[in-house]
């Protein structure tokens, strides 16, 4: 099992006010060669609407339970997440992750062409009589955050001796393939000697992720996955900041150039709300070894692969079989 031996890492601060680019660009590219996670800050989107986004998420998971499963999650990853339903770290959790979520995608009509693609579709809304302003402050929210990451991609650009705006073509963050997602920790107490977590030991699947937390620490990230023990730092919520990680398809393109940090969550028995905003290429955008990142000393690492095909099988593998609810509800 895994020793529980905590320190508090001290992230890097990327604040997208500052006009010095290059000062920005090598405290992007020192958090993302130490850890894979750095703060974002000045980024655009007021306290005042956070602050309104944390008190609409609360409002959802306030429902009765039986109100919340008549919008579990669909085929495309859109809807609730029961506690329980996703397993993460699967050698060491003895019961799925201690939290509940609420997956929101990009929103395409279901009679465009579009929608058959995997990860986009139409959304699932509560009902309006009974959370009123709830869809539009998450549209609101997809859409600024959206924004935040194409930033923030233009700085990792910058970061792997890329064009500034390399990122930002139709096939990648163009036609992004962002998921929001909220969630909530109830307040269980973690034990990782008895594989009990609030989230399972993971990395991220995608590009990066906008990590917006309440005020209650729980999560935790390993820097070097492979040490035994195992040493695990806690990261403290600052204050008006995103906390950002990079995801395993940038360590596939940067050929491991970046990697993606493991990182769990622990309840300390307080409850806890996180807002995660995932952030992909399209579908049809094929990631392979970057030109900065290859040599003839370093050969690209990990074959080409669809993003779409890649993402539908990390989700595929981490969350419950649909049918186990339809189970439940005979």
């Amino acid at each position: 099992m895994v020793k529980h031996n905590t320190q508090t890492s001290l992230l890097n601060c990327i604040d997208l006010s500052n006009h010095d680019i290059n000062q920005s660009v090598n405290l992007l590219k020192q958090a993302c060669l130490d850890s894979g996670f750095f703060y974002v800050v000045n980024h655009g989107i007021s306290q005042e609407f956070m602050d309104e986004v944390f008190a609409q998420s609360k409002k959802f998971f306030s429902l009765p339970q039986k109100e919340k499963m008549k919008l579990l999650r669909n085929e495309k990853h859109r809807g609730y997440t029961p506690v329980l339903d996703e397993l993460l770290d699967p050698e060491n959790q003895v019961h799925g992750d201690y939290k509940e979520g609420y997956y929101i995608g990009v929103e395409v009509a279901e009679d465009d062409p579009e929608s058959q693609k995997p990860f986009y579709g139409p959304n699932r809304w509560p009902a309006s009589d009974i959370l009123p302003g709830w869809k539009d402050a998450m549209e609101k929210y997809h859409h600024q955050a959206l924004e935040v990451g194409k930033a923030v991609g233009r700085i990792i650009a910058l970061a792997l001796d890329l064009d500034a705006d390399f990122f930002d073509g139709p096939e990648m963050l163009g036609e992004a393939i962002a998921t929001l997602r909220l969630l909530h920790y109830e307040g269980q107490t973690s034990d990782p000697s008895k594989g009990l977590y609030g989230a399972g030991a993971h990395t991220d699947y995608g590009l990066i992720t906008l990590l917006a937390t309440d005020n209650v620490s729980g999560l935790q990230i390993c820097k070097d996955r492979d040490a035994k023990p195992q040493i695990w730092e806690d990261v403290a919520p600052l204050k008006g900041a995103f906390i950002v990680n990079i995801g395993d398809m940038l360590e596939r393109w940067s050929n491991c150039v970046f990697k993606s940090t493991l990182h769990r969550v622990l309840g300390k028995g307080q409850e806890r709300y996180s807002i995660a905003y995932f952030i992909e290429p399209s579908h049809d955008c094929l990631v392979e070894c970057l030109p900065t990142c290859k040599s003839d000393s370093n050969p690209p690492k990990f074959p080409p692969i669809v993003c779409g095909d890649y993402l539908s099988r990390r989700y595929n593998d981490t969350h419950a079989d649909l049918n186990v609810y339809k189970k439940q509800q005979v």
